[in-house]
């Protein structure tokens, strides 16, 4: 992890800290200080991920990061309802989505749908030398709904089994395979690819898009 993220992240673990001393309400008893200092490493190694996680599903960095401190702020809050040895990736992974699908509920009562000023610019073209690239994609990746991005990055990017992103996104494991062929035929379709090359193409280039944004942590 690079210092840019560590010491925001520290931080972030810090202030939830400081709640817990000061007596705010906590969910449930926080475990001993030797187990404390373990799962914070934990946490903080899971920051460049994270952030490649929030800004695939926000597609703005600086929310990403607000993004990121919010669920790290969460994450230590409840740190008691986390079990040491499980996948701590997952649980954070799953914090950060509800997080990010509270506030995106709050904006849509705030803003207008921005849907119909996109209606113009629904299909995506390859490059003109025929061959795909990142830009090409990202435009296309951000078209697609949030649930068919995230199972995309969680599944197809990320490689978390149906089941891992089924308990992640609080669904059925039928209703992740189903999002996700429904992602890949909506990709396949903005980009021009036939069946085939969507799963061939659009697997390994979300893995560069999701890898690009964690390196964009540094």
């Amino acid at each position: 992890m690079t210092a840019r993220w560590t010491e925001p992240a520290r931080a972030a673990v810090a202030e939830a800290r400081g709640a817990a001393r000061s007596g705010r309400p906590q969910r449930r008893a926080q475990p001993d200080r030797a187990t404390r200092d373990a799962l914070q490493q934990e946490m903080l190694e899971e920051v460049r991920a994270l952030r490649a996680f929030a800004i695939s599903l926000t597609r703005d960095g600086t929310q990403a990061d607000d993004l990121v401190q919010e669920t790290l702020m969460k994450a230590w809050s409840n740190l008691g309802s986390f079990t040491p040895g499980t996948n701590m990736r997952a649980w954070l992974f799953t914090i950060l989505r509800n997080t990010f699908y509270s506030e995106r509920r709050k904006a849509r009562r705030e803003v207008a749908d921005e849907d119909g000023e996109r209606a113009g610019d629904l299909a995506v073209k390859p490059s003109h030398d025929g061959r795909l690239n990142l830009r090409d994609f990202r435009r296309a990746f951000a078209q697609l709904s949030d649930e068919q991005r995230e199972v995309l990055i969680l599944v197809g990017a990320l490689q978390h089994s149906y089941e891992d992103a089924a308990a992640m996104c609080g669904v059925r494991v039928g209703t992740i395979k189903s999002r996700l062929n429904r992602g890949r035929a909506r990709l396949a379709e903005l980009m021009g690819l036939d069946g085939r090359q969507a799963t061939e193409a659009t697997d390994p280039i979300t893995s560069a898009v999701v890898a690009q944004n964690g390196r964009n942590a540094g």
